[in-house]
């Protein structure tokens, strides 16, 4: 698995080194210079950093398998774990063979001076009091999305970042993503020429519930905390939350206004956050941003599509489809024969040709690098971000106006209105 992992990284970073240079990256996408800069201002090669996890669910064992891929290559240790439920926290320890030491409260984990920064892999409503505690204490901060379960304490998160100092990066994990680089550039290159609308979805099939241990009831809303109002925004924030980034990153700018409707009509057992939701995001040029998103039906899947006047990027299946693609061989050489007299009339349904089995337009491929696990990328860079010292602001921006779009859709689908983001919350 490691070789694998290195093999690839190299070929990542060579495509890097090209994009890093560019000033179409240099706008879009400057956390590329990351990897390929050995300058730091704050520890050097040599010097381990040390990192804490709080939460060892599923996301934080994901997390932390992640890291250990790479702890020997980029010199950093997993120093702490931290989880309120013991199953989860011996798992943690048994995770990194002891080495780490392991807490119940993560207020006690921060008091650790050996701590360089801490992943925050807790349920939504617990993002944010974590974050500005860890911020506080001095620490980076890597937390999943969305940033936190309210538009104020989002703010919260986002003014203590910039009051201690210390890198505030969100579990966005398509901004490292060589398909969604190599896209976005395609976009601000104008090979797409103007986007006109952006449409998305994430549809899947299940109840999104967890089993609960023992079938102990007790457990049900620290389980399945995502289907409950007041610790989750359910589809919008667990999901949505990515496809608004993109989105944003494609059109470099934020919505001025989402409106949206949504329901309960399939998973009837008591959840209360919706099983359907669509909404339209507007931005100040006037593109629409038209989003869905289900659990009742997995056909389509997942996709994020970006339309031009001269192309289209569909960035789930790394594909880029141009508005005037190549004519298809068959046509060409048909035409070139009737051109020349060769045919009395055009031989329709013949033997030799038939238009419906002509060669159809599918599009080309992004990026030569779609298996790099952009999981793996993303820790890699907050490991370096806090080698460095330092991340680019546009990551933690990113993160900002992505979760308070979804909980400001939230509203809007709640009220039955058109909402604008308040005054006093931009940044």
């Amino acid at each position: 698995m490691k070789e694998y992992f290195i093999q690839s990284r190299r070929a990542f970073l060579k495509r890097i080194s090209i994009l890093a240079g560019s000033s179409v990256a240099a706008l879009s996408m400057p956390w590329l210079n990351i990897f390929g800069d050995t300058n730091s201002i704050g520890k050097t090669s040599t010097d381990k950093v040390r990192i804490g996890i709080i939460g060892i669910g599923d996301r934080g064992k994901a997390l932390l398998l992640n890291i250990k891929e790479f702890m020997d290559i980029l010199n950093v240790e997993i120093t702490a774990v931290c989880d309120d439920y013991e199953p989860h926290l011996q798992l943690g320890m048994e995770l990194t063979e002891g080495k780490a030491k392991g807490f119940n409260d993560y207020r006690r984990m921060l008091e650790m001076k050996e701590l360089d920064g801490v992943i925050i892999a807790t349920p939504l409503h617990e993002h944010a009091r974590m974050t500005v505690d860890s911020l506080t204490m001095g620490l980076h901060v890597f937390c999943e999305k969305a940033m936190a379960r309210n538009i104020d304490d989002v703010k919260l998160m986002y003014d203590t970042h910039i009051k201690s100092n210390r890198i505030l990066q969100i579990g966005l994990q398509r901004m490292f993503n060589p398909v969604y680089l190599e896209g976005i550039e395609k976009i601000y290159k104008g090979d797409l020429g103007q986007i006109t609308q952006i449409r998305a979805y994430w549809h899947r099939n299940n109840n999104w519930r967890r089993p609960l241990p023992n079938n102990d009831a007790s457990f049900e809303k620290r389980v399945n905390w995502r289907l409950y109002d007041e610790f989750s925004a359910g589809l919008l924030t667990e999901l949505a939350s990515h496809q608004i980034q993109v989105a944003n990153w494609a059109l470099n700018s934020e919505p001025v206004s989402v409106m949206g409707t949504g329901s309960i009509n399939y998973w009837k057992d008591g959840r209360e956050v919706y099983d359907n939701i669509a909404c339209i995001f507007s931005y100040p040029d006037g593109t629409q941003f038209i989003y869905d998103s289900m659990i009742s039906n997995k056909h389509y899947g997942l996709e994020e599509q970006i339309l031009g006047n001269k192309g289209t990027i569909e960035f789930e299946v790394n594909k880029f489809y141009s508005e005037t693609p190549p004519t298809p061989p068959a046509i060409l050489q048909l035409i070139n024969d009737i051109e020349k007299g060769i045919f009395d009339s055009i031989p329709i349904g013949g033997a030799s040709w038939v238009p419906e089995t002509a060669v159809q337009y599918k599009g080309e491929y992004i990026s030569g690098n779609y298996r790099m696990d952009e999981t793996k990328l993303q820790l890699e860079a907050f490991v370096k971000f806090i080698r460095e010292g330092r991340a680019p602001e546009m990551l933690t921006r990113h993160g900002y106006y992505s979760s308070l779009w979804c909980l400001l859709a939230e509203q809007a689908i709640k009220t039955g209105t058109t909402l604008k983001l308040p005054d006093g919350y931009s940044i």
